[in-house]
């Protein structure tokens, strides 16, 4: 059983054997696991089968996200190296947006009073210069234990290369504070770039104890209703892990649900043979983006959190964990819109999320959100919505869109949802531009994968204005992210900070690194699957001597047991080369991190032979609905997804409708039901 926790539904995917099962409920804010329990009850329903049934159920959460966007976390102190206190605050000192003169930096998870500081200091080195006393480390911890604390994270200078020194400060406080959760940036984030690792560890620390309880009453609460079977949890970089790690580094976790869509739209890709594939996630509360070549999502080692000026790079709080590198906006079907002060229309990033919700559900939302937009352009069946279980109030929508957008810009409530849909589709197509342009693709050769609540409503849009010339809505997208944890490999990958020069190469100290890297993941992997064949992927992280970032380099086994300097330096290049267009001559090459990331084998994806589809009359109905490309609404056929046989034809303007989700056939598109039962949504011939 896959579990997805998202900002408005939870979906649950069952599958047995080859046969797949879902629901998608509202999301209980207050206890997640009771809205998980409603979701398997339902699927288990649906299945015919007793929850005792259920093998392994692998789960991944917007939680931790939340938790940290909402200062929502555990009453946390910080230990760090005298000098270093206000780290956190002081940031990069770089500035996000050059010319606002009233730029608001955001404020660090902890304040100042509850960050502490010791007198010892670890060198760049690994060596120590000032020693750490342990009676200094009692005294402190007295301290912190009368004020009451309920986590602690450590964080000392260059402590990724030598933890002798938070490793005693644990010792002390587990004796003092026996249930006092820790975390030690050397194990949590053992990176160099002291900002990035005190703010990950201090992150992990502060959602700690609130995880742990979460993750502790959903196994209870499975076990009342008969479910024994192991619990995993899918985290940021794309794979699966135990429950016990994920409740010891739960930030981890940030990114765990967009990363099951990634490698969903990863396993599609693989059946239809696709290199370079655009995957769009859009749900209730925000829209994921990310590029898939040669069938992997793309990774990094820093995301920000929280950003808090126009998703704008850099005004977020950076974590720093191996994530799926994508660009995530606040664009779902939840997001409320409003005119600003320019008299123009914004959506997002706030959510209506299920409670109350958008206008439509008559929960007691009176803001428009995308959802009513949707409804009021007739993309929704009022009757219809997530199979029938809620009932849209056109009415209300139309009431709302007016109220909060039409009144104010002289339109009626069908030319507000208009406008509103124009924005957050132009949101998601400008985001995706810049995403490609920052590593260098172009989106024109690119296939689009949709899978979401709300993305299948806006992805036909997406591609006339991206020039994307396919898309693929594959079977359970509404579902897609649960379905992805069920395609999820076991992998953890582990990080570590060693700085080397290509002119002062060391072959034997690159060797014995990677191979203690190696163990360390692959011990994470045996502890959730003792028998599997594992793979590692090495990478080195590499840039020219003085610049400010690193890229990603990856090497073969061969190129990580016998390292030399040469074949590092055209590794680079050519990476280097595919991004900015040329190599720096003359200039030395440094490596500031190495990765090692250990995943179970994947089974090979059964290769989907594509059909061409012909033209049969397939309709369930008509309805109108507004074609945002001609201006006007236009008479669209309805058609039942489940009513399709492969090789079937449908042109547009028309809807394709299932339980969780609708396609949205604009009039210059045409769909073929291929026979995996993906939709194959290409231009008009």
């Amino acid at each position: 059983m896959g579990v997805d926790i998202g900002g408005t539904f939870t979906d649950v995917v069952l599958e047995i054997n080859a046969e797949q099962f879902s629901s998608k409920v509202l999301t209980t804010y207050f206890a997640p696991e009771d809205a998980i329990i409603t979701g398997m009850k339902q699927v288990c329903e649906q299945a015919a089968i007793q929850p005792s049934r259920i093998e392994q159920i692998i789960h991944g959460t917007t939680l931790a996200t939340n938790a940290l966007i909402e200062r929502r976390g555990a009453k946390t102190a910080l230990i760090t190296t005298q000098g270093f206190r206000d780290v956190i605050e002081m940031r990069s000192e770089s500035r996000f947006e050059q010319y606002d003169l009233n730029l608001t930096l955001p404020e660090p998870l902890l304040p100042r009073q509850q960050r502490y500081t010791l007198e010892e200091r670890i060198g760049a080195q690994g060596n120590v210069l000032i020693p750490l006393q342990r009676a200094d480390v009692e005294a402190l911890v007295d301290d912190i234990v009368a004020i009451g604390y309920d986590s602690i994270a450590v964080g000392l200078m260059h402590s990724y290369l030598n933890d002798a020194h938070e490793t005693l400060i644990r010792d002390v406080l587990l004796e003092k504070m026996p249930e006092a959760s820790v975390s030690l940036s050397s194990e949590v984030s053992p990176q160099m770039r002291e900002y990035e690792r005190f703010n990950t560890v201090v992150a992990n620390a502060y959602i700690k104890p609130m995880m742990k309880s979460y993750l502790g009453r959903l196994g209870g609460q499975l076990q009342n209703e008969g479910v024994t079977c192991p619990i995993f949890l899918m985290h940021s970089g794309g794979g699966i892990i135990s429950i016990e790690s994920a409740a010891e580094f739960p930030v981890r976790l940030v990114e765990s649900g967009p990363a099951g869509g990634a490698v969903f739209a990863a396993h599609i890709a693989a059946r239809y043979g696709l290199d370079k594939v655009l995957s769009f996630d859009m749900g209730g509360t925000t829209a994921k983006i990310c590029l898939i070549n040669h069938q992997t999502p793309k990774t990094s080692r820093v995301f920000e959190v929280a950003r808090t000026y126009r998703f704008k790079k850099g005004s977020g709080m950076p974590i720093s964990i191996p994530v799926i590198d994508m660009v995530e906006i606040g664009a779902g079907g939840g997001s409320l819109a409003h005119v600003d002060a320019m008299r123009q229309i914004r959506v997002g990033p706030e959510s209506a999320g299920s409670e109350p919700g958008p206008a439509c559900y008559g929960r007691g939302g009176e803001r428009p959100a995308v959802t009513d937009a949707d409804l009021v352009l007739g993309k929704l069946d009022p009757e219809n919505f997530a199979g029938g279980s809620i009932q849209l109030d056109t009415a209300s929508s139309a009431t709302a869109l007016y109220n909060s957008v039409g009144e104010t810009l002289g339109m009626d409530s069908q030319t507000a949802a208009y406008g509103l849909c124009e924005v957050v589709d132009e949101n998601m197509a400008n985001a995706a531009r810049v995403h490609a342009v920052e590593n260098g693709e172009d989106l024109a050769e690119y296939t689009m994968i949709a899978f979401g609540g709300a993305a299948p409503l806006h992805a036909g849009r997406l591609c006339e204005k991206l020039g994307v010339s396919r898309l693929l809505v594959p079977p359970g997208a509404g579902v897609g992210s649960a379905i992805g944890f069920l395609r999820a490999p076991f992998s953890f990958e582990a990080n570590r900070s060693v700085y080397m020069r290509l002119a002062d190469f060391k072959p034997d100290v690159i060797r014995k690194l990677l191979a203690e890297l190696e163990t360390e993941a692959t011990g994470f992997v045996r502890s959730c699957d003792a028998d599997a064949a594992i793979q590692a992927e090495y990478k080195a992280y590499m840039r020219y001597t003085g610049q400010g970032e690193e890229i990603p380099i990856v090497l073969t086994a061969d190129q990580a047991s016998s390292p030399d300097a040469e074949t590092f330096q055209q590794l680079f290049e050519q990476d280097y080369i595919a991004l900015f267009g040329r190599a720096v001559e003359g200039m030395d090459i440094e490596i500031t991190v190495w990765s090692v990331n250990s995943t179970t084998l994947a089974e090979p994806a059964e290769p989907v032979e594509t059909l061409s589809g012909e033209v049969k009359t397939l309709s369930n109905g008509q309805r109108s609905i507004f074609d945002p490309a001609l201006g006007t609404v236009v008479d669209s056929s309805i058609v039942l997804r489940s009513g399709l046989e492969p090789g079937d034809l449908v042109s547009g303007p028309a809807a394709i409708t299932e339980d969780e989700t609708t396609i949205i056939l604009p009039s210059s598109r045409q769909a073929v039901r291929q026979s995996d039962g993906c939709i194959d949504v290409v231009q008009q011939a």
